[in-house]
């Protein structure tokens, strides 16, 4: 009973954890502005006339206010600044030190349901539960910075019309730039404010640009910044390449939907056929639940879930491989 209390009280204080992480409604102007100021300081950074007390600063910048976490993360987290750049593509300002502490508690909270609830050993729920703790947040993650970044390929050729406009106007990219962070929604607008302030604090065009890429990994931005950058170096209409980069964008949005509409049968398919083991099993659960126990209470049960899950997401994975193309 008291580990199952533990769960409740790991699980409350996840929920917390997250409704602080995500609510960014007196505050969503200054973290805009901070995001901004560490891009601008990251690029600078790669730069080598930069001096290196700059670049000390940068490495010694905190990741979580508790100094044994920081320390931790510092010195064992692998690969700590990709794992900075995936949570910047969620638009959140999530931390680092906070997205380790939600690692640690998912851990935990799967750990006690494991034991209290399911009745596994402990080394077994340990196990279970650190691949569960690392494996949901990073899931989680991955697709807020998936819808993200969808989001702002949405309205993205838009965003390069409008540019286009301001350049045919007489208006420098420089405020054709300012012209669609004002006007295009988010997340475009953040992204390509974030390149206008760092202009304008005397960062380059390419550096600014190339920063935003990091955060968008998106191929359709990258064409947009490598034509930018092979214009400004041979010369030619810029107006002209960005219109016919709109055009190409179009068309490949398009040649995705048709895939999408020509493969709905399939994934509708896969869907149905995903789904019965989980309907049979909820039949037989309130048909004949003494039947089912047997897979609920049993080694043995047990042990045929575990491989029915492992065989299931095997093939769901192998399905989905089979109906996503690249364009």
């Amino acid at each position: 009973m008291s580990t199952l209390l533990l769960g409740i009280i790991m699980g409350v204080a996840l929920i917390i954890l997250v409704i602080m992480l995500m609510s960014d409604n007196n505050s969503a102007q200054v973290d805009k502005r901070l995001a901004r100021v560490k891009s601008q300081a990251r690029a600078l950074a790669n730069d080598k006339k930069i001096d290196e007390k700059l670049k000390s600063f940068l490495r010694d910048q905190k990741d979580s206010d508790i100094a044994l976490l920081d320390r931790f993360i510092k010195s064992a987290l692998p690969q700590p600044d990709k794992l900075r750049a995936r949570l910047e593509r969620t638009g959140k300002n999530i931390t680092l030190g906070a997205y380790v502490l939600i690692n640690a508690l998912t851990v935990g909270i799967a750990y006690v349901v494991l034991v209290a609830v399911v009745g596994r050993p402990p080394l077994q729920a340990g196990l279970f539960g650190l691949a569960l703790g690392v494996l949901i947040p990073h899931l989680v993650v991955g697709m807020m910075g998936g819808t993200r970044i969808a989001n702002f390929l949405k309205h993205f050729p838009e965003a390069i019309d409008t540019m286009v406009r301001g350049l045919r106007s007489g208006l420098p990219i420089s405020e054709s730039i300012k012209a669609v962070a004002k006007e295009m929604p988010e997340p475009l607008s953040t992204e390509f404010g974030r390149v206008a302030d760092a202009v304008r604090f005397g960062q380059s065009m390419d550096d600014a640009m190339w920063e935003v890429a990091r955060r968008i990994d998106a191929p359709e931005y990258r064409f947009m910044v490598i034509a930018m950058s092979i214009q400004r170096e041979t010369g030619g209409n810029l107006g002209e390449t960005l219109s016919n980069l709109a055009e190409l964008i179009r068309k490949r949005r398009g040649l995705r939907l048709k895939i999408k509409a020509l493969s709905s049968e399939a994934r509708a398919s896969a869907m149905i056929i995903g789904s019965l083991p989980f309907l049979l099993f909820a039949a037989l659960y309130f048909l004949n639940r003494e039947y089912i126990n047997v897979l609920l209470f049993t080694p043995g049960g047990n042990q045929l879930l575990m491989y029915a899950a492992g065989m299931m997401a095997l093939g769901h994975g192998i399905i989905a491989k089979m109906i996503r193309f690249e364009v």
